[in-house]
């Protein structure tokens, strides 16, 4: 089976990770991480097996997000989960609204200090450790 270029599988055999759903995101990385915990949640069934199946076909890098969703199966089942939601958000007030929208705010910030953080550490991690040709400590005098 050929794959387009953004959904090939992964060559290591390991689940894809947010990297796989930049594009899609413009580039913001902690969406990229929501968007993959999404799926992650999606993958345990919760939603049923169509949107579970696709899920875990996007998370193993088997199939891209784009083309899982021009599968009629998936997007049928996603149509059928999203109404009720959809339904819910007609009937919130403005308040409601605006507090639901406030909480994913806090969501994402919340989300993009644990991500700062991590690549804090990360770079901590690297700086700690000299690499043999980082040019650190050698000097031609």
């Amino acid at each position: 089976m050929r794959y387009p270029l953004d959904s090939a599988p992964s060559s290591s055999g390991k689940p894809v990770d947010d990297s796989e759903f930049l594009e899609m995101v413009q580039q913001d990385a902690v969406q990229a991480r929501i968007l993959r915990q999404s799926l992650e949640h999606l993958s345990s069934g919760l939603a049923g097996d169509a949107l579970k199946e696709m899920a875990q076909e996007v998370l193993s890098g088997r199939m891209g997000l784009r083309e899982a969703a021009n599968v009629s199966a998936y997007a049928e089942q996603a149509v059928e989960h999203a109404a009720p939601l959809a339904e819910k958000w007609a009937s919130m007030s403005d308040s409601e609204r605006d507090a639901l929208a406030a909480e994913g705010e806090r969501r994402l910030e919340e989300e993009r200090r644990q991500l700062d953080d991590e690549r804090r550490a990360e770079s901590e991690n690297r700086s700690g450790t000299k690499s043999r040709h980082d040019g650190r400590g050698w000097s031609l005098y």
